[in-house]
């Protein structure tokens, strides 16, 4: 395609931007002078990179109220350190209170991994999520419909990822140190934009380690 052609469609977005520019200070004048001082979030959202799931608006959270991080299925791996920096930033600097783990149902990501699927360098990314499969291969085989494994798949994710953060010394550190965190983990249907608690919740290392439990054994 010819740059120019290119080049109108980087241009469409500065003209949107204007145009909601215009909106946002004519609804409040003092929007952007206000959010310059503004951060001071309450949450850190580990969601994943889809395009179809916004964070802040999901959960109707204005800029300045929630930190974010995001990749391909909401993993966070304990080799990532700009999973690990999101983290530690959040929790030292932002003293964040929750931290709260996002997947979604239908996850591409997932799915690649379920199905064995090639991509390219993203299948060292997706080995991750296999490891997820593999090791709760035990209840997923003995579901039969393959989109109900897959959203289970996606459940199972989260579970996994709000363990892993538990885990880090980042957040153990804190947790020793008696500051107050909570880890949520959650899932998002695009079927009707509902954001449902998987009841994940943990805020210490005891409690860590009976919920898993306690989850895998329902």
């Amino acid at each position: 395609m010819p740059a120019n052609n290119k080049k109108q469609d980087l241009e469409r977005l500065f003209k949107q931007n204007r145009t909601w520019i215009k909106k946002v200070t004519e609804e409040d004048p003092d929007y952007f002078s206000r959010l310059v001082d503004q951060q001071n979030p309450e949450y850190l959202w580990i969601g994943c990179s889809d395009s179809r799931v916004p964070a802040n608006q999901i959960v109707g959270l204005k800029p300045g109220e929630v930190f974010v991080h995001r990749n391909i299925a909401n993993m966070v791996v304990h080799t990532d350190f700009n999973a690990l920096s999101v983290i530690q930033f959040a929790i030292d600097r932002l003293k964040v209170k929750n931290i709260i783990v996002v997947g979604h149902y239908g996850c591409s990501g997932i799915e690649a991994a379920m199905n064995n699927a090639r991509i390219g360098i993203a299948d060292n990314w997706i080995r991750h999520i296999k490891d997820v499969h593999d090791k709760h291969n035990r209840e997923l085989k003995h579901i039969q419909d393959d989109h109900a494994r897959l959203d289970r798949l996606c459940e199972l994710n989260v579970l996994e990822q709000v363990v892993n953060i538990g885990q880090t010394n980042i957040v153990q550190d804190a947790w020793s140190m008696g500051q107050d965190i909570a880890i949520h983990g959650c899932i998002y249907s695009l079927r009707d934009g509902v954001l449902r608690d998987l009841d994940t919740t943990v805020t210490d290392t005891n409690e860590l380690n009976q919920r898993y439990q306690q989850l895998l054994s329902k």
